[in-house]
């Protein structure tokens, strides 16, 4: 018992390092024999392709002895690393057998290749032919492979912008040529756009009288334009966009007594080519911006 006693310390401490090899050691053998999905060192890339693309394959694990790579379309390979070459889009899962047991996988996706023509490299001006002074107008370059842009719309004479959605607004009437440069073209291509002036300058530069008189012969005219059997949209969107404040349900009293909706009135007077417009007189909100009420006098022809 002494001696038991007088060791105990060194025997504690012998216990301790032995436990402690053991556990190393069987770290080791863990580690050298006993392998995860984890320890698998492999890679596939790039993920996302198109058909004829090449898909780059690599396993650099340590403890492979046999190998297998299946594509997911039927083929597969041994080598350890290697390129691959889909002939069909879709999705795919790529998958590495290590040792026969061992297995990880990679998911890819492999798109449809997109055969282009001459006509896609043509850019097209999306615009209106017509728009009012003051107005933001859009002007979109309709295109599928130009990527630079430059716009000029005729009136500060310099790059207005340089995306391909452009929002401008005219600050003077007139007539102008839109004209679009982009990367694709050897020529820019043009646009013409007519812009009208809005009835909110002439306030600033008539008296009231005038300007009911210019604005009230100004409807009548697009009126009678519409009763003629003239260009419907033209006519209407005008009145619409520069009096209206684009409400179709403005009230229109005919002959001191019918009243329609604008819209109805309009579209009624387009069937009714007959009709000889006399005299129209129209009645603002308070703020002298939008047309409230339309009185009208016509007659049939």
């Amino acid at each position: 018992m002494d001696y038991i006693e007088k060791n105990k310390g060194k025997m504690i401490l012998t216990v301790i390092v032995i436990l402690l090899i053991m556990t190393i050691i069987g770290l080791w053998l863990q580690k050298r024999f006993f392998h995860t999905v984890a320890d698998i060192t492999a890679e596939v890339y790039p993920i996302d392709i198109s058909v004829g693309d090449t898909l780059f394959y690599e396993d650099r694990t340590r403890f492979a002895a046999f190998r297998e790579w299946n594509f997911g379309d039927g083929n597969i390979s041994i080598s350890d690393k290697g390129y691959y070459l889909y002939n069909r889009a879709g999705y795919y899962q790529v998958k590495l057998t290590l040792n026969g047991k061992y297995i990880k996988t990679f998911p890819v996706h492999v798109k449809g290749v997109i055969h282009t023509s001459i006509t896609d490299s043509i850019t097209e001006i999306d615009a209106p032919d017509e728009a009012i002074q003051f107005e933001n107008v859009v002007f979109r370059a309709n295109t599928r492979t130009a990527k630079l842009f430059s716009w000029k719309f005729g009136e500060s004479g310099m790059v207005d912008s340089k995306e391909q959605l452009a929002i401008y607004a005219y600050q003077e009437p007139g007539t102008y040529l839109v004209t679009l440069y982009t990367d694709e073209m050897e020529y820019p291509i043009t646009h013409v756009i007519n812009i009208l002036p809005s009835f909110k300058v002439l306030k600033d530069s008539t008296s009231i009288d005038n300007i009911y008189r210019k604005i009230d012969d100004d409807f009548k005219y697009h009126l009678q334009q519409i009763a003629k059997g003239s260009d419907f949209n033209r006519h209407y969107n005008y009145l619409i966009k520069t009096y209206l404040c684009g409400k179709d349900n403005t009230p229109v009293k005919v002959n001191t007594s019918k009243i329609n909706t604008f819209y109805y009135y309009c579209a009624g007077l387009r069937f009714d080519k007959n009709s000889n417009i006399y005299d129209v007189k129209v009645s603002f909100d308070e703020e002298m911006n939008c047309i409230v009420k339309v009185s009208i006098t016509q007659s049939k022809e």
